[in-house]
């Protein structure tokens, strides 16, 4: 039956979440999995076939565990051997959440009513490197411009159906359906067929944007 971890192990010194020595994120990995599992440290070194001495080392990071005995303390664990590693210099990251009808409206030249750009990410830094818009379009009688910009363009109907023109090529797209081109050769709608009209425009840009 396994028992809870002695309380005096809750004193003993081991490696926080954010150590990067590898020895004591090891350790610490090991001595979270162990604990998890409710295992005293004697536990699990009798599983393992280990000194307790050793194992309290190893999950303090002052020793390093061989590739045998590190195979040997997973598989007693439940868990693969790469997953004692799982986060190791990991990139912590970012990421920018927009929630649902919060996009910044955008008013892009010659639109007016009935044709809106609502940006799903704000770019961070010197030099833009793409724009993902949610562009709604439902009022039929509107004229639309014919767009230019540098880089490349993406975009994915959701809801509707639209006539698009790019250059002197037109497609017909409904739900589903997707559009890639430049965008530096003249594009737009070029007709609304079944409204409303909803689509993702996604504009990655080069290096002169």
């Amino acid at each position: 039956m396994k028992r809870p971890a002695a309380a005096e192990e809750e004193r003993a010194p081991y490696a926080e979440p954010g150590d990067r020595s590898l020895d004591r994120y090891v350790g610490h990995t090991i001595r979270e999995l162990r604990q998890r599992d409710r295992l005293t440290i004697a536990d699990l070194a009798a599983q393992v076939g280990i000194s307790r001495g050793m194992l309290s080392k190893i999950e303090t990071g002052q020793a390093t565990a061989s590739l045998d005995s590190l195979g040997r303390i997973a598989r007693a664990l439940g868990v693969s051997m790469g997953q004692l590693f799982r986060t190791f210099d990991m990139p912590t990251g970012s990421a920018q959440l927009v929630k649902a009808g919060e996009g910044m409206e955008v008013v892009r030249r010659g639109t007016r009513r009935g044709h809106t750009y609502h940006l799903l990410a704000y770019g961070k830094g010197p030099r833009k490197v793409f724009e993902p818009f949610l562009v709604t379009m439902d009022d039929a009688a509107e004229v639309f411009p014919s767009f230019e910009h540098p880089g490349t363009e993406f975009i994915h109907v959701l809801e509707g159906r639209i006539e698009y023109r790019h250059g002197r090529s037109t497609w017909e797209l409904g739900p589903g359906d997707s559009l890639t081109f430049r965008g530096d050769v003249p594009h737009g709608p070029e007709r609304l067929i079944e409204l409303p009209i909803r689509l993702l425009s996604v504009i990655i840009y080069g290096e002169e944007a």
